[in-house]
């Protein structure tokens, strides 16, 4: 499907002095107007709002700075994800450059739960904590805040997530914990122009400010934007406005980071000596971070940042790259249960995947539903056994709201909550087949809907593509969530060659040509099925001569993103293909 929008392309791209293709890319973003487009192509640090735009950011950062100069005790609770990590980290580090007597817990996954609890709680009341700040938490704590401040500590809440409501009557009535103050761009009082910051983001605009109080210099509070960069990326939040400044000005210094654990991470992970990129942090460095708190504890992800023994950071990355291969490996047993499972009880028929695996590890369960979901193009719920009962997350497809649709079941169903693309919930054991019974009876997808579909920016043909387009393209990074890379189709490529490349043999090479253009094509994709389907087609003789680079009748239609190919100092332009279609 080809993004249509009606709008003067032409003289848009005049007054930016850009091409019109760059020009229907923004278009495509929904960036209609010359000073949004300028801000997106050419934004930086300057362009930041104010943090003292946010509700209740002066009182609390009084009151930490009052905390700080008069000695007391304070707490940091995080959450045991990338963002909750990266948070915590920002807020001890700062804290501690402006001399204050800091510590931090993060929640283990399987032990505690999510965010701030009531053990929590009581051990900090024992252990003469004056203030305790949560981060990327604490927005749904109303009977936890409610205890400490009981129990006469002070509390400070800095959050993303949406504030927890009451609905009576269609009437939705917004509840926030009382604690001294909550910092959360997404409270309705709060006029703070962006609310689409991640929990770090939100730890750093609290650190900005506290750095203005205590008189630090402007570059060590920069140098923080390099770890709310991993965060943003990992919390797939929408990367424009501030969230793209971050991911911009981040991986600049990310990539020149004096960080003793990061680059040791780097050098585990394979990344040393390499540009790291908004894909690295999404598909190394933030999975490695997550692998802690998913099998083991958090902490040792943030050991490994605060540390400054470099045997001790390589003792931990090493840790952190393990168990992202043995969360990778889980993840792997998982899938292929759940597709057999899916496979041998005809649930392929069923509108709603709903999949019970009784021995996966809770924690895989999201990343498992994706999967299937990416297999099936079906709303994917993944459930395990659990202490009590089942729990399990779920991964939907645009055309279906996953939270709402819950909400009809919620009588089955123990806590649960999410949102339109994703969400988690737990469950009785017995009620798991009456779930996916009235899920699927009650869906509102039709069989068009669930049809994969892939939306392309515009056809391009292969004669229009250059260096220098190339080059205006990487002006739109970094991709991402609302701002994804862009994608071009063509059709009726001539195949000239056709190659299975690497070691694990998951590269297909294609020498193509519209006619008298060359060009090389990658594809990373499902190689074996679509070499099938050529042959299919075309039969074994003609795809034998492609194979073998003879003249042959062979062409495909591809979905594609112009790159540039740089192999032992020569460049050359080549098409990193999405989809192919014989």
């Amino acid at each position: 499907m080809v993004r249509n929008v009606k709008f003067d392309t032409e003289g848009f791209a005049k007054q930016l002095g850009i091409s019109q293709t760059v020009a229907k890319l923004l278009v495509n973003r929904e960036i209609y107007n010359i000073k949004s487009a300028k801000e997106f192509l050419t934004s930086s640090i300057r362009d930041f709002y104010s943090p003292k735009g946010m509700y209740g950011m002066d009182g609390a950062v009084q009151l930490m700075k009052n905390s700080i100069k008069n000695n007391e005790k304070i707490l940091i609770v995080g959450d045991y994800d990338v963002d909750g990590v990266i948070s915590t980290y920002i807020l001890y580090t700062a804290i501690k450059r402006c001399g204050g007597d800091v510590n931090f817990h993060i929640p283990d996954r399987i032990k505690e739960g999510y965010g701030i609890n009531e053990s929590i709680i009581r051990k900090a009341s024992e252990d003469k904590v004056d203030i305790i700040i949560t981060c990327d938490n604490g927005i749904a704590a109303i009977e936890q805040v409610k205890l400490a401040r009981e129990l006469g500590i002070k509390v400070i809440i800095t959050d993303h997530h949406d504030v927890p409501f009451i609905e009576e009557e269609g009437i939705r009535t917004y509840i926030v914990p009382n604690a001294n103050y909550v910092i959360n761009p997404k409270q309705e009082e709060c006029k703070y122009e962006f609310d689409k910051i991640c929990g770090a983001g939100v730890a750093y605009k609290f650190i900005e400010c506290l750095y203005e109080e205590f008189n630090i210099n402007k570059e060590e509070l920069y140098d923080l934007i390099q770890y709310v960069a991993i965060a943003t990326v990992c919390d797939v939040v929408d990367l424009v406005s501030e969230n793209r400044i971050i991911v911009k000005e981040g991986l600049k210094r990310i990539n020149n980071t004096s960080n003793i654990g990061l680059k040791a991470l780097f050098k585990e992970t394979g990344l040393e000596g390499k540009e790291v990129t908004a894909y690295s942090l999404g598909f190394v460095i933030g999975p490695s971070i997550n692998a802690s708190g998913r099998l083991e504890q958090a902490e040792w992800a943030l050991k490994m940042l605060i540390t400054q023994d470099e045997a001790e950071a390589k003792e931990l990355a090493q840790k952190l790259n393990e168990l992202n291969k043995e969360r990778q490996e889980l993840t792997r047993i998982g899938l292929e249960q759940a597709i057999e499972i899916i496979e041998n009880n005809n649930m392929a028929k069923d509108k709603v995947l709903v999949v019970y695996l009784e021995d996966v590890h809770e924690s895989i369960a999201g990343i498992i539903a994706g999967r299937v979901r990416e297999k099936y193009n079906l709303p994917t719920i993944i459930l395990t056994k659990a202490h009590d009962g089942a729990k399990g997350s779920g991964r939907s497809i645009e055309e279906y709201n996953m939270f709402e649709e819950l909400l009809k079941c919620k009588d089955l169903l123990g806590k649960f909550g999410g949102h339109p693309m994703a969400a988690g919930m737990s469950i009785p054991i017995e009620n798991i087949d009456l779930f996916r019974e009235r899920l699927n009876k009650e869906t509102v997808l039709t069989d068009e809907d669930v049809i994969p579909k892939i939306s392309i920016d515009m056809p391009l043909a292969i004669n229009n593509i250059n260096y220098n387009l190339i080059d205006e393209i990487s002006l739109l990074e970094p991709y991402g969530k609302a701002n994804p890379k862009p994608n071009f189709g063509v059709k009726g490529l001539k195949v000239l060659k056709a190659m299975i490349l690497g070691k694990d043999k998951n590269v297909l090479k294609f020498n193509l040509t519209e006619g008298y253009l060359k060009i090389d094509g990658i594809y990373f994709g499902d190689i074996e099925k679509n070499l099938q389907l050529i042959k299919e087609k075309y039969g074994e003789v003609e795809y034998n001569k492609m194979i073998n680079g003879e003249n042959n009748s062979v062409s495909i239609d591809i979905i594609y993103y112009p790159d540039i190919n740089e192999f032992r100092g020569n460049k050359t332009v080549q098409l990193v293909i999405q989809s192919i279609r014989v």
